[in-house]
């Protein structure tokens, strides 16, 4: 009989940073040999994307500049879980009808992606959507959203786009060889309420507590 897997349990937890659409927190974390280690783990809202496709099996694509790369990346329509209460794929639609004007009759849930566990909570569910409709894109203010392109490129493109390197965005990179993989059988994908079990949480905790007053989000640090 194999002896019970650890359980890594935290010893202690401090809040480094709390922003806007992230915080950082210090873990003390206890090893399987008794030694104590601590793990930085940033905290993410939580995140979800949209590969829409057309019925010439065209993915919507988006041009963005991403501040930290100092460059325009290729990626799918997406948006942070940042609205309090906001069911994803409520969210889902918003992203797609803001940042590409479209509308969508079926949806489901195509792969789920953590980018960066060893650091981050950071979670992602790319939706497929089809049965697209034009809708109006609203305003979109003077930040990078404002100044976004859109295209449609083939699926057999967009793959050739992903081993090429011209796509580097990890969701994105998830989103394109999902939805190739799916394209000869569109039913096997998820329902779009498929369970999320790594859907972070503690961002959002933190939001409410901090919003509740100081000495709540004191207490819970």
């Amino acid at each position: 009989m194999s002896a019970p897997r650890h359980d890594f349990p935290v010893r202690s937890s401090k809040v480094i940073y709390a922003g806007a659409v992230m915080a950082l927190r210090a873990d003390e974390v206890v090893m399987p040999g008794g030694r104590v280690a601590v793990r930085e783990v940033l905290e993410h809202p939580g995140a979800v994307a949209v590969a829409a496709l057309d019925d010439d099996d065209r993915v919507m694509m988006i041009h963005q500049y991403r501040h930290p790369v100092r460059r325009r990346l290729w990626e799918l329509p997406a948006g942070l879980l940042d609205i309090d209460g906001e069911d994803p794929l409520e969210t889902a639609k918003r992203e797609l009808a803001e940042e590409a004007g479209l509308a969508a009759a079926d949806w489901s849930t195509l792969v789920d992606v953590v980018p960066s566990p060893g650091f981050s909570d950071e979670s992602v569910r790319v939706y497929l959507a089809r049965g697209l409709s034009e809708v109006d894109r609203p305003e979109m203010g003077d930040d990078e959203e404002s100044d976004l392109s859109t295209r449609w490129v083939s699926l057999s493109v967009a793959v050739r786009m992903v081993l090429s390197g011209t796509i580097v965005n990890g969701v994105t990179v998830a989103g394109v060889l999902a939805a190739h993989a799916l394209a000869g059988a569109p039913t096997a994908a998820r329902p779009a309420d498929a369970p999320w079990p790594d859907r972070p949480t503690r961002f959002a905790e933190r939001r409410a507590e901090a919003a509740d007053g100081p000495d709540r989000a004191d207490a819970a640090t």
